[in-house]
């Protein structure tokens, strides 16, 4: 009898052991709104997910609730630690007013199997966007991800993005923050000007890290439309002596 509920205890924890070890999709912000979209413009957004889990995490599906919205995920397996971009692209074409749209992501999270990504946006005509275009700085991000591939453990290595004012008002850098303190990010300066360039470096330190990761930065800003925008590093880290 002892050794009956020995065992049946030993089932137990090898299940409760499993599920702890099970993927787990996590999002940052599952909301974004567009604010106001010209008619017959198409806008995108990039929603970060992670595996938060201790088992690799595989997306099966993305698949939007209208045809006027595409949806794309960068990768569709993500180790444990590890992020993507779900690329949401919109097109206002033929539509008017406000917009609720719904992206449906399906994965192998036992837990969590569908998630939703929700956005919304106002779609005004051209002649009453007029009235409000060009009032505002705007953050223009070229390039939002880096690969650093493989890096031996204890490095530290660096990448510099570079952004831009793309609007008609002072733009003001409000924040930068790092998903780890193994994250630093260095501002080349606060405000800039409309057409004025600046560059984010994003350095990382491997030290006392391996496999798999990656880790993002928030930028913080006053642009209206888009206060908040987001850098994605990629890395997979080795132990010296390792392929």
């Amino acid at each position: 009898m002892k050794k009956k509920i020995a065992f049946l205890f030993l089932i137990f924890i090898s299940i409760a052991y499993s599920q702890l070890l099970g993927p787990k999709i996590v999002v940052q912000q599952p909301l974004h709104d567009f604010g106001d979209i010209v008619q017959g413009e198409k806008v995108q957004h990039n929603f970060i997910v992670t595996n938060t889990g201790g088992d690799a995490l595989i997306i099966t599906n993305v698949r939007a609730s209208c045809g006027c919205t595409a949806a794309l995920p960068d990768k569709k397996e993500l180790a444990p630690g590890e992020s993507t971009n779900i690329k949401v692209e919109f097109n206002s074409t033929g539509r008017i007013g406000k917009q609720d749209k719904i992206v449906y992501v399906t994965s192998n999270d036992k837990e969590n199997p569908e998630i939703q990504l929700k956005f919304t946006g106002n779609v005004v005509k051209q002649e009453t966007a007029n009235v409000k275009t060009s009032s505002g700085p705007s953050l223009e991000l070229p390039k939002t991800q880096f690969d650093f591939g493989k890096v031996t453990e204890g490095k530290v290595v660096d990448h510099i993005f570079t952004f831009k004012n793309t609007g008609s008002a002072t733009l003001t850098i409000n924040e930068v923050k790092t998903s780890c303190g193994c994250t630093a990010a260095l501002l080349s300066k606060k405000e800039l000007a409309p057409g004025e360039e600046g560059t984010i470096k994003v350095e990382l330190n491997t030290a006392n890290r391996s496999g798999k990761m990656s880790k993002n930065v928030t930028i913080i800003s006053n642009d209206p439309k888009e206060p908040q925008k987001y850098l994605t590093i990629y890395v997979e880290i080795l132990k010296e002596g390792s392929n």
